[in-house]
């Protein structure tokens, strides 16, 4: 590796500070995309600036029936909180499937939903719920966060500090999931809200990274089952492909997730 400078953030406001007067420091959560990133050359932050202790990005809190999660709780923290399987357990098993033991100990939502890989699989859970972006400056719906490969609404020296939302009626996610990364080749979120609402994000598969399939929130808006999935059809033209497996392949995948993640639910 290379020279780079390491502070550790005691506070929200000290981790903005400390990032704000270099310009070109970079946040450090669980460093799952940055350190192997670093490592490979292929990014060079002068500065970096801790998380991982900073206590007011952490913990998981439901009242009534709603939800935040802090930026800097573990993927391993979601899978196994019981306050929040009472009101959401499909968000639950959704950190459950993230990499390995290692990776859901370290890995945190906020890092996660920041990095934006399009193949994560927070994001979709994101979209799926509804769930708004809670920063040290604003408040971002998920439905304006989320604008391509790696790219997020953040301003450079902003930070992810909560996830809040309201919890569905009824959720559901299922991936088809790469065997060595874990990472969704195809992973389908599904939720229907108190008020009757249906959404569904899909991960994995677009070319532009995560997305709402709007075709299945009408087929199961009207009919909440997995016979209604199956009758939609799912356009391949925007959707990835790559040696793991073509647009057609990852289309009829969405479906497939889908059917699954309602049954699921």
């Amino acid at each position: 590796m290379y020279a780079t400078n390491y502070h550790r953030a005691s506070s929200v406001a000290d981790a903005v500070k400390l990032q704000s007067s270099s310009g070109e420091a970079k946040y450090l959560s669980g460093g799952m995309t940055l350190i192997p990133t670093m490592k490979q050359r292929l990014a060079a932050p002068p500065e970096l600036v801790d998380l991982r202790h900073v206590a007011e990005m952490k913990g998981i809190s439901v009242s009534g029936n709603r939800v935040r999660i802090g930026a800097g709780t573990t993927h391993h923290e979601v899978s196994t909180s019981a306050e929040l399987k009472a009101v959401c357990p499909a968000i639950c098993h959704l950190a459950a499937l993230i990499g390995d033991p290692h990776v859901r100990h370290m890995g945190t939502i906020g890092g996660s939903i920041a990095n934006n890989d399009p193949a994560a699989d927070y994001p979709s859970a994101m979209l799926g719920l509804n769930a708004t972006i809670i920063t040290n400056a604003r408040e971002i719906p998920a439905d304006d966060f989320f604008l391509g490969l790696f790219e997020t609404a953040l301003e450079d020296s902003e930070l992810v500090v909560a996830v809040t939302f309201d919890a569905p009626a009824k959720a559901g996610y299922s991936k088809f999931a790469n065997p060595a990364s874990r990472f969704a080749m195809t992973g389908v979120f599904v939720a229907k809200a108190a008020d009757g609402g249906v959404r569904v994000a899909v991960t994995g598969a677009g070319s532009n990274g995560v997305f709402r399939h709007a075709g299945l929130e009408k087929a199961l808006a009207t009919n909440w089952s997995a016979d209604a999935a199956s009758g939609v059809t799912v356009d391949a033209s925007d959707l990835l492909a790559d040696i793991h497996g073509s647009a057609e392949y990852r289309a009829n995948l969405v479906k497939v997730m889908a059917k699954r993640a309602v049954a699921a639910t």
